[in-house]
């Protein structure tokens, strides 16, 4: 399969590429879309192994729910610095004005839509880079002699050990082939992420991964291969006919579980409505009312220069009160939650003051 460079922020015919994550649900959840990226953050120990669950600048998760902190997540790139919930408004405001006027390139305060689509690259290169830097610090955990190819074994041993087993003893009764005792549920985990590490084994296959071949195992939206199968995997989740497609009921389609409130009911409302505009404006290309796997997998492509524009002219398109299709100081504090997560106030009386 091939590596997919950062996308560069010239906007030279590369273009930019998404891709979904692994983001899981209870039997009883309504729906796992409505989580934050801050709520994730802090599930994920940093001695942790595996592929993460959630990869920033990612429109869908891997089980094909929608990433809801998309947004935000392109529009501020790594520095989130400044605008968490008790952050000072005076400050956020502030801060947000000088991303504003970054991506004004022109310095005529309006941000247009290839300024836009420019800063959206840009920020979904930071997200590679992170990813590059992550992957370069687990591939070194699991390569303990530094020959710079890690085994499947050398790969389940570290697993494990990360799980609370002890690594010499898993270490020696894998290279006695031995029977390992582990649970039904680090078994199946166990399972999937052997299939998955066959998909990231470039061929000719030897089960060896490189370090570019283990950074598409952990983030496979560094490797085309590697968004093929994820694609396949959601369409396997979400396929309740078997044709291979999805249809807009199977994509909208609630998850397992029940409501007893209206709190629980308008959650799942606001689920059906987010995955139909979704499947019905931008992933349905063709608009013949059924998803391809090749329209999916275009979709999820973070190096297609296409969908950073169209992504561009949605996120002005959000909050352009004026309808002349740029974005203004104003419009732009006034909608802050939108773009960075925090609900900014007094947004017409501090902008020039901001400015």
């Amino acid at each position: 399969m091939v590596s997919r460079q950062a996308p560069g922020c010239s906007l030279a015919p590369h273009s930019l590429w998404l891709l979904g994550a692994v983001l899981l649900v209870g039997a009883s959840a309504r729906p796992a879309n409505h989580s934050s990226a801050r709520d994730r953050a802090g599930h994920r120990e940093d001695s942790e192994i595996l592929p993460p669950d959630h990869l920033n600048g990612v429109k869908l998760e891997m089980d094909g729910h929608l990433n809801k902190d998309f947004h935000q997540e392109v529009f501020l790139g790594k520095d989130t610095d400044g605008f968490e919930e008790d952050a000072e408004p005076r400050k956020s405001r502030r801060k947000l004005m000088v991303i504003f006027s970054k991506v004004d390139v022109n310095a005529d305060r309006r941000i247009s839509a290839r300024e836009m689509q420019r800063w959206i690259v840009e920020k979904t290169a930071e997200h590679f880079q992170e990813a590059v830097g992550e992957s370069r610090a687990h591939f070194r955990a699991v390569d303990p002699d530094g020959d710079g190819r890690v085994s499947w074994d050398e790969y389940k041993v570290k697993f494990l050990a990360s799980k609370g087993h002890n690594e010499q003893e898993v270490a020696e009764k894998i290279k006695n082939d031995q029977e390992l005792k582990v649970d039904e549920e680090t078994q199946e985990v166990l399972e999937n992420l052997k299939d998955r590490w066959y998909q990231a084994d470039n061929p000719p296959p030897d089960l060896l991964l490189t370090e570019e071949e283990f950074l598409s195992f952990l983030h496979p939206e560094h490797s085309r291969g590697m968004l093929r199968f994820m694609v396949k995997e959601i369409v396997r989740d979400l396929d309740q006919d078997g044709d291979k497609q999805l249809s807009l009921p199977e994509f909208v389609s609630l998850p397992a579980g029940t409501v007893e409130n209206q709190r629980g009911q308008d959650i799942d409302d606001s689920w059906v409505r987010d995955r139909r505009k979704e499947f019905e404006e931008l992933i349905d290309a063709n608009r013949d009312g059924v998803v391809t796997m090749e329209e999916l997998e275009e979709y999820m492509d973070p190096m297609n220069e296409y969908n950073a524009l169209t992504e561009a002219k949605q996120m002005i398109a959000v909050a352009d009160e004026n309808q002349n299709r740029h974005l203004e100081p104003e419009e732009v504090l006034k909608y802050s939650e939108f773009f960075t997560g925090s609900k900014l106030v007094d947004y017409a009386r501090n902008v020039h003051e901001e400015f």
